[in-house]
């Protein structure tokens, strides 16, 4: 593992990216069906890539002819290309935007807004605690990892088409993959912005890459190794990174194309029990979020790693469980075992919002927006109920029965529509969406 500046090694792997993708689409129009397959599936690029004809060739052809006239000049090849200014690393042209507007957060005279109503249907259970539940970017897509290492895919328009009230029991099957290639139990999951491909990390120190295109794979194409137990895994919205957090106190952040390892050169002075709970990436990379089990939640710089700022003690002596990024990167909602849910300015470190009335102390519980982040969501333990909060005024809006046998370990929102998952400890997963 390497602590040192990632700017150079970002930028060398959306390269890397870009030239996979005229790789495979050389091959392809050149009729090398085969060997296209092997390149996009090593590299997780998509087979359809497109790419104009012949752009490869033209591409070397320029550059072996440019390299050639440079030589005669004497002109050192390695300044030929500087990546630091050929690439943009980390832009999102088309962030999603809030509709929320977070500067009015300390304004009290704010209106509180009310929940929509929700119905609920139990999904599926696996054979064992339902752990954890992520969404992928589209919305089109939930996987669930569960404590018996296995992995479930549903399609969410298979969920609401079995909800319909026509639907008869069993006629419709919102699973579409299940994956079993863990030796122990699952903590997070994520997917891939671009491909169909989704990581998970488990308990048994590795993340393991999925392809859920292909409707017989039951077990990960690639597999990184760590050295601890990975807690959280994020992809960068590149698709070139992870962030994974384990029970080492540094975030470890991983290139995909070459599964190298990179530390922050720079890490803070922390406690013995730094472990880190949750790990995300800010809505364009620039920066990521950790939550530790020291009950602080740290910023750090998306390309040089380095922290930026710790705010200690953020859920004082107990576990900080989760935090994320509001969508304008200039707020973090986080969770903890000390039964709090709290909204930090990111520029000052300041607390702008508490979300009181809810208690969690034993599971690690998530807080998480809606898809407008109009309201936060979490969980309740001792009456094994959902809470719902408006935003701005931090009122309590709604306390709804989960459903569960037990309280849900896991909340997770869907990034584009009013629907969310609930994940128990009674081993079951809960679709709710708005009723319309």
């Amino acid at each position: 593992m390497e602590g040192k500046n990632l700017e150079k090694p970002l930028q060398e792997g959306n390269l890397y990216r870009q030239l996979n993708c005229l790789i495979v689409a050389h091959l392809r129009n050149h009729n090398l069906t085969q060997a296209a397959r092997a390149v996009a599936s090593a590299t997780m690029t998509p087979l359809d890539v497109e790419a104009p004809p012949n752009k490869l060739l033209e591409l070397v052809a320029k550059g072996l002819a440019v390299e050639k006239d440079e030589t005669l000049r004497g002109v050192p090849t390695s300044t030929l290309f500087d990546l630091g200014t050929a690439l943009g690393y980390g832009s999102n042209p088309n962030p999603r935007v809030s509709s929320v507007d977070f500067s009015a957060a300390q304004d009290t005279k704010c209106s509180t807004k009310s929940f929509p109503k929700h119905e609920t249907r139990h999904l599926s259970e696996h054979k064992n605690i339902a752990r954890c539940a992520r969404f992928s970017t589209d919305g089109r897509f939930v996987a669930t990892g569960s404590a018996d290492t296995s992995i479930k895919l549903f399609e969410i328009s298979k969920i609401k088409q079995m909800m319909l009230p026509d639907s008869k029991d069993g006629q419709v099957r919102p699973v579409i993959r299940t994956f079993y290639d863990h030796a122990q139990p699952i903590n997070d999951l994520d997917f891939h912005p671009q491909n169909t491909v989704l990581i998970s990390g488990a308990k048994d120190n590795t993340i393991k890459f999925f392809d859920f295109s292909k409707a017989t794979a039951k077990r990960a194409f690639r597999v990184i190794q760590d050295t601890h137990n990975v807690r959280s895994v994020s992809f960068h919205p590149s698709g070139d990174f992870l962030i994974a957090g384990t029970d080492h106190p540094i975030a470890h952040l991983y290139d995909v194309n070459t599964f190298q390892c990179y530390l922050s050169a720079n890490p803070p002075e922390m406690g013995v029990n730094g472990a880190i709970n949750q790990v995300r990436y800010s809505s364009t990379g620039g920066m990521y979020v950790t939550a530790s089990k020291d009950g602080a939640i740290r910023l750090w710089d998306g390309v040089s790693a380095s922290c930026v700022r710790s705010i200690v003690g953020a859920h004082g002596t107990a576990e900080a469980t989760s935090a994320c990024f509001t969508k304008d990167q200039r707020f973090v909602l986080s969770c903890g075992k000390d039964s709090t849910v709290k909204l930090w300015e990111i520029g000052t470190g300041r607390l702008v919002k508490q979300y009181l009335g809810a208690t969690h102390t034993q599971l690690r519980c998530q807080a998480v927006f809606n898809d407008t982040e109009e309201f936060v969501l979490s969980v309740d333990e001792p009456s094994n109920e959902i809470v719902i909060w408006d935003t701005l005024t931090a009122e309590k809006v709604a306390k709804w029965p989960s459903n569960h046998i037990g309280a849900p370990r896991w909340i997770e929102h869907s990034p584009m529509e009013p629907a969310f998952i609930s994940c128990g400890t009674d081993r079951s997963v809960r679709f709710w969406k708005e009723i319309l």
